[in-house]
């Protein structure tokens, strides 16, 4: 059966803050140049916002660029930042320590990054963006030159079992003139193109953290709106990077959550239990009490820095955004770099489209990348995350030297090896005792998952790939202790003692969160992550 097929001058994968902006200033060039291009954003969420996860602090610069004259009516950047808070913790202690310059956040709105790209999509269909929610593409379409010409979305309604349900509906081809890839960090499609590609082979490997994230309501006297908290230390051991956020919104809203760096060694830690332990600081757990956590989620982030980032163009399509890699990790700040990386592609592409000649790849693009504001910012920092892979103390002091001394211009350029490679064998490492959990503060993982909202039709076929079944159990379970039913936030992936006392490996798919942990963190890079049906997934609700 032949699919139905769409034609749009330019397609967006992906409706967070990068593909909505690469959609807005393309429109805005239209406007001004009395020019008309067909633009369609697709997003594999339910609705615009609802895989969107961040902390979030928003640092305005991007946006204030994007809207020039004044921000549009009903932006949601309710809660000015009003004070900085960083801290050394240990079991018991919570230390002050100087904010360092790039965590200081005056000028800053902490927001919630669901509401805000629910109201960038408003203004896109106001300009006559087509925005379609709910589709997952799944499938990169080219050429017979091997140029990008659109993408697929995947079927809807298919069993198990291969069959079509009654619900089942046809993916649709949309094919475009050039294809923006703003999937976020480890877009499914975007590694096929940088394998394809060979974008990354003049790049250091892409590292990443998992960000395990909680939104409260408190009723306590220690909520401050306005209050960023930032802490490194406890729960984590000196080897393990990472830190803590915790958020003061409006409304006795708080969102909080840890980052756990996934070049971490010992298989038995486990990010989710690490974050329940940290709510139960004493620094901690007064401002929660009496409180309700109201949602749960997860997701990964790009760490590699500047160094990790791939050629951004390619026949036919561009990267943008956190695909990209495009995070500047010491001040735990991604979305204005990711709208700074859509201006700028957008700019480049509405001169190409508008240029009489003929060539499918857009190089401008990556060109003129360089000469913005956001390659020195991320130049400069280059060599802070890096230092922290020989430890807590020595990153410290290597991030004050960086800062402070060097002032990112050392001549030198600090790398890191893959994430996967990083993870020692069981029986080279403790296994970690986490408390019980009380059901008030602290929660077992699939009351978790219940907290995300997640809806997904069960009877699919199953969206999590094993290259080789085998590896989960010879390889997975007898040298590393299964560390995918720990490092996984959302309890996918599970080993079951059979009745011969021989242990299955079994995927509950229905948990999926899409956070991306198990394609960076398994160690035979044997798990390959792909969409589910479109519309699938978490529901965030603003968080």
């Amino acid at each position: 059966m032949s699919r139905e097929k769409m034609h749009f001058d330019v397609i967006i994968i992906g409706a967070g803050p990068a593909g909505l902006t690469a959609a807005i200033r393309l429109k805005q060039h239209c406007q001004a140049n009395n020019k008309d291009l067909s633009i369609c954003v697709l997003e594999k969420g339910r609705y615009v916002g609802a895989h969107t996860l961040s902390g979030a602090v928003l640092e305005p610069t991007a946006l204030h660029e994007l809207f020039p004259e004044g921000l549009p009516a009903g932006a949601p950047l309710t809660q000015a930042v009003k004070k900085d808070r960083f801290y050394y913790l240990t079991h018991k202690l919570a230390v002050r320590l100087p904010t360092p310059p790039q965590m200081r956040n005056r000028g800053n709105a902490i927001i919630r990054l669901g509401d805000f790209c629910a109201w960038l999509a408003d203004i896109a269909t106001q300009m006559g963006i087509e925005i379609y929610p709910g589709f997952a593409a799944s499938e990169i379409l080219y050429d017979q030159h091997n140029t990008v010409i659109g993408v697929a979305t995947n079927d809807k309604g298919i069993k198990k079992n291969g069959e079509h349900s009654e619900s089942y509906q046809s993916g649709i081809e949309l094919l475009a003139k050039q294809t923006i890839f703003a999937e976020g960090c480890r877009g499914s499609l975007t590694q096929q193109l940088l394998a394809k590609f060979q974008l990354t082979q003049d790049s250091q490997p892409q590292t990443y953290g998992l960000g395990v994230k909680e939104f409260w309501e408190v009723d306590s006297k220690y909520y401050q709106p306005g209050t960023v908290w930032h802490s490194v230390g406890w729960p984590l051991d000196n080897r393990t990077y990472g830190g803590s956020f915790i958020y003061h919104l409006d409304q006795n809203h708080v969102a909080l959550g840890l980052v756990v760096g996934l070049d971490y060694e010992n298989p038995y830690l486990n990010p989710y239990e690490e974050l329940q332990r940290f709510k139960c600081h004493p620094k901690v757990k007064p401002l929660l009490q009496g409180g309700q956590r109201l949602m749960y989620g997860a997701r990964a982030l790009n760490e590699g820095g500047i160094q990790s980032i791939p050629k951004l163009t390619f026949p036919g399509g561009m990267i943008v955004g956190c695909g990209a890699g495009f995070m500047n990790v010491p001040k735990i700040k991604g979305i204005h770099t990711a709208m700074k990386s859509a201006l700028t592609a957008a700019d480049a592409l509405f001169s190409h489209l508008d240029s009489q000649t003929v060539v499918h790849e857009c190089v401008a693009y990556g060109e003129q990348i360089k000469h913005t504001w956001l390659w020195p910012e991320l130049s400069r920092v280059r060599n802070i995350r890096p230092g922290f892979k020989h430890g807590l103390g020595v990153g410290l002091l290597n991030a004050a030297a960086e800062t402070y001394v060097w002032r990112g211009h050392a001549p030198w350029t600090l790398s890191t090896p893959a994430d996967y490679l990083q993870l020692k064998r069981a029986v080279d490492c403790l296994p970690i005792d986490y408390p019980k959990h009380d059901g008030v503060l602290t929660f077992d993982k699939l009351t978790s998952v219940q907290a995300t909202q997640i809806s997904q039709a069960e009877d699919q076929p199953c969206h999590l790939h094993l290259k080789d079944p085998a590896l989960a159990i010879s390889v997975n379970y007898q040298e590393y202790a299964s560390p995918e039913t720990r490092y996984c936030p959302a309890s996918v992936y599970e080993i079951v003692m059979q009745a011969n006392n021989t242990p299955r490996f079994q995927i509950n798919t229905a948990n999926c969160i899409h956070c991306k942990a198990c394609d960076i963190k398994d160690p035979t890079q044997n798990i390959v992550w792909t969409p589910p049906q479109g519309g699938d997934g978490p529901q965030y609700m603003g968080m």
